[in-house]
């Protein structure tokens, strides 16, 4: 993960192009095929299934690193609002600015070779009172969003409802199936990770500064989503859901392979666009023996309306405009 680079002296590092692989075309969510399945894209007009999000976080990993060192797993945030899906072959370069002297906050972003924008992000470490008048990508977004009038697919969900699984018991091991929502290993994982580190890895774990193999930030994602069937923030359906921001932040990192861990999680916003319904939910991970607070993620999914076949009659029954 140390690897050299010519912009350490400049205002801007910039990592090597990568083409992230996908592996969610299996992924089942409600019973039915999700957005990363090419026949279930092809039907909402996409030309293939898109590389979920957090995938691109680990071609982050080795820039970060450089910037703050072995704090990034330890309390490290990043907080990402997508902006474009990519797809399998295309390929991604990740970019990430110098902080200012003694400052621990950044603004970071991935685009396409072509310069088409992936997603735009921030990222720090250290606890929230280092980062001064800074705001983390999606807290900003949240502190802009207003109150839906009339939600359809999610109008069984409400601000402040609590996981009904509270709390979730999870644990990933190097062969460890995560279920439907996430159908492969953590090896599986590391036979494609865009950014292999020796860390990551059994054969490495002893050289981690932690004595033990550490979770990659874009794991860490499907570590805690590989239960949220649990929390029972069920959508009407069947409608097809993609994620459209996330934020992962490690307080006592790092998280570790083979580890367990408690989630809570609850919801904490709704919101909506012309073309989506979006829940924003804070799921807090808990060291599964110590009980200690370690991380906490918030995702911001969003269900496409034109995916949910009885959205206009259903509107219309609830009087929306």
């Amino acid at each position: 993960m140390t690897q050299s680079s010519p912009f350490t002296a400049a205002p801007l590092l910039c990592g090597a192009l990568r083409q992230p692989r996908q592996m969610l075309a299996d992924q089942v969510y409600d019973g039915h095929r999700s957005i990363h399945d090419d026949k279930m894209a092809a039907d909402l007009g996409l030309r293939a299934g898109p590389i979920e999000g957090p995938t691109h976080f680990s071609q982050f990993d080795p820039l970060l690193f450089q910037l703050f060192g072995p704090a990034w797993f330890e309390t490290g945030c990043i907080s990402a609002h997508y902006q474009t899906m990519v797809v399998e072959g295309e390929e991604v370069r990740a970019f990430a600015m110098q902080p200012a002297p003694g400052q621990s906050f950044t603004r970071i972003w991935a685009e396409k070779r072509d310069g088409t924008p992936v997603l735009t992000a921030t990222a720090s470490v250290g606890p929230d009172s280092a980062q001064g008048q800074q705001t983390h990508e999606l807290e900003q977004r949240l502190a802009r969003l207003r109150a839906p009038t009339q939600l359809v697919i999610l109008r069984d969900l409400k601000v402040g409802q609590q996981g009904a699984g509270n709390p979730e018991s999870v644990c990933m091991g190097f062969e460890q199936h995560m279920g439907e929502h996430y159908p492969f290993t953590l090896a599986d994982k590391l036979k494609l990770i865009t950014e292999p580190c020796l860390w990551y890895t059994p054969e490495g774990a002893t050289m981690s500064p932690w004595g033990r193999a550490i979770i990659p930030f874009e794991m860490i994602s499907v570590l805690l989503g590989s239960s949220s069937a649990q929390a029972g923030f069920k959508p009407r359906g069947p409608a097809v859901g993609l994620f459209a921001g996330q934020q992962i932040r490690l307080i006592r990192g790092p998280l570790f392979v083979d580890q367990p861990y408690q989630l809570e999680r609850e919801i904490i916003a709704l919101s909506e666009s012309a073309r989506t319904e979006s829940s924003w939910v804070r799921t807090r991970v808990f060291d599964g023996e110590s009980r200690a607070l370690v991380a906490e993620m918030i995702l911001n999914s969003a269900v496409l309306k034109a995916s949910y076949a009885d959205y206009e009659r259903d509107a219309k029954a609830l009087g929306k405009a």
